[in-house]
C-alpha cells in the first residue's frame, strides 16, 4: 500500500511540472501564460515559442504521462494496483498543478503519453483522429476534442474497467477543458493552423 501512495504522489507531482513555462522563462524570456490562449500546453506553446520549442514541450508532456505508468509497471509485481491510474492522476497534475496554484494545461499531450504507455494501440487510433480531423479543419481544439471522443469508444472494447474508466475521465477532463475553445470556433475567433 505504501508503495502506491508513492506511485500516486509521484505520478501527481510528476504530472505537475510545468515545462513549458520552464523553457519560456528560461530559454525565451518570457511567461508563456502572459501570450496567445494563455495555456500552458503545447499548443500554445508552439504558437508563441515556435517548432522547435513546441516539438521540445510536446515530447516532456507525453512523458509527463507515461513514465508514471512505465514506473508502475516495473513495480507491478509489488502493486495490485491498475497501473492505468497513475497516468489519470499524471493528467490532473498537468490540468490542476500544484506549481502554478492548481491551475495548468488540458491534458491532451499527458493523457495521450499514458495511453501511449498503457494501449499503444489506442494512442494509435487517437494520433490518427487527432491528425485527420487537424487536416480537415485545421483547429488543433476541436481535433483534441474529437481524439478525446475517440478515447471514449476505443476503450469500451479493451473490456477492462479500470481502461475504460480511465478513458472515460481523461476524455470528459479533455473535453470540458476545451469548452471555450468551442465557443471560440463557433464565433470564428479561434486560430487555425497554417503548416497543414
Amino acid at each position: 500500500m505504501y508503495t502506491v501512495i508513492l506511485l500516486l504522489i509521484f505520478s501527481y507531482l510528476f504530472g505537475s511540472i510545468p515545462f513549458s513555462l520552464f523553457i519560456s522563462k528560461t530559454f525565451y524570456k518570457i511567461d508563456l501564460r502572459e501570450h496567445g490562449s494563455g495555456n500552458i500546453g503545447t499548443t500554445n506553446t508552439f504558437r508563441i515559442l515556435g517548432k522547435k520549442a513546441g516539438i521540445v514541450v510536446l515530447i516532456l508532456d507525453l512523458l509527463k504521462g507515461a513514465i508514471p505508468v512505465w514506473v508502475a509497471m516495473l513495480v507491478s509485481t509489488d502493486v495490485d494496483f491498475p497501473v492505468v491510474i497513475f497516468g489519470v492522476v499524471a493528467a490532473i497534475g498537468h490540468v490542476y498543478s500544484i506549481f502554478l496554484k492548481f491551475k495548468g494545461g488540458k491534458a491532451v499531450a499527458t493523457g495521450g503519453g499514458a495511453i501511449l504507455a498503457a494501449n499503444p494501440i489506442i494512442f494509435l487510433v487517437l494520433i490518427a483522429t487527432f491528425l485527420i480531423t487537424l487536416k480537415v479543419s485545421k483547429y488543433v481544439s476541436l481535433s483534441s476534442v474529437f481524439a478525446a471522443i475517440a478515447l471514449i469508444i476505443s476503450v469500451m472494447f479493451t473490456g477492462d474497467p479500470f481502461m475504460i474508466g480511465f478513458g472515460i475521465v481523461l476524455g470528459i477532463i479533455v473535453v470540458v477543458k476545451h469548452i471555450s475553445n468551442m465557443q471560440r470556433i463557433k464565433d470564428g475567433t479561434e486560430p487555425k493552423i497554417t503548416f497543414m
